[in-house]
């Protein structure tokens, strides 16, 4: 496989990272498995390596904050986005449909196979070699970053407004493109007055950015 010559990977068993990068629309069409289970075990392998890692670089932080950070750095967005700067999503093997409709851009795919390729590496390569290959990979894009894409920005929202019981709305207003490349265009309401909006590729995401957008807008309070 080109993306593991690219990082520098000598698999014992390539077979495993094959199955780490066939989503289940190219499973269904060939009759093999998809990265499914393979996914489930990565979410927990890195869940312990994010853990590990902020303990140690933030040995005084309390668990409460340690906890959101580590939520921030294994959500989607954060996955997405070292799978992208990995150059993951490359390598995916999709049905005819999937692939026609850009789905080694589509956030959850991608997402989801970066956890599946740390699954095949813990079980090929070990969880020492693991942990090695996101300390030299992923943490220098984690200190790097802005860290932008890791911030909920609709927990932070929901946190401010909910002490006063008032209402919270995202209200999709406008969707364009064609199905394989839309753009969807939000605003988030607080007692049905706007507060922010924000367009992305994905509802979630400009619901993310629209509750940016309001937070960044209402830093003198609601």
């Amino acid at each position: 496989m080109e993306i593991l010559k690219k990082l520098n990977i000598v698999p014992t068993n390539e077979d495993i990272f094959k199955k780490a990068f066939t989503h289940t629309s190219y499973a269904n069409e060939n009759d093999v498995d998809s990265y499914e289970r393979l996914e489930y075990l990565g979410d927990t392998v890195l869940d312990l390596i994010m853990t590990d890692y902020l303990y140690h670089k933030y040995p005084n932080e309390e668990e409460g904050n340690l906890t959101k950070m580590r939520a921030n750095l294994v959500c989607e967005n954060a996955l997405y986005e070292y799978s992208m700067e990995l150059g993951l999503n490359e390598e995916i093997y999709l049905g005819k449909g999937e692939k026609e409709h850009g789905g080694k851009y589509r956030k959850a795919i991608v997402a989801d196979v970066f956890e599946a390729f740390i699954a095949a590496l813990y079980l090929d390569k070990g969880f020492k070699y693991t942990k090695k290959f996101l300390e030299h990979n992923v943490f220098p894009i984690i200190e790097e970053s802005d860290h932008d894409f890791f911030v909920d920005y609709k927990s932070l929202l929901q946190e401010q407004i909910q002490t006063d019981k008032r209402s919270l709305e995202y209200v999709l207003t406008k969707e364009d493109g064609p199905a394989h490349d839309k753009c969807f265009t939000v605003v988030v309401k607080v007692d049905n007055i706007k507060y922010g909006k924000a367009s992305a590729k994905s509802k979630k995401e400009a619901e993310r950015l629209a509750a940016k957008d309001a937070l960044t807008k209402s830093v003198g309070g609601f």
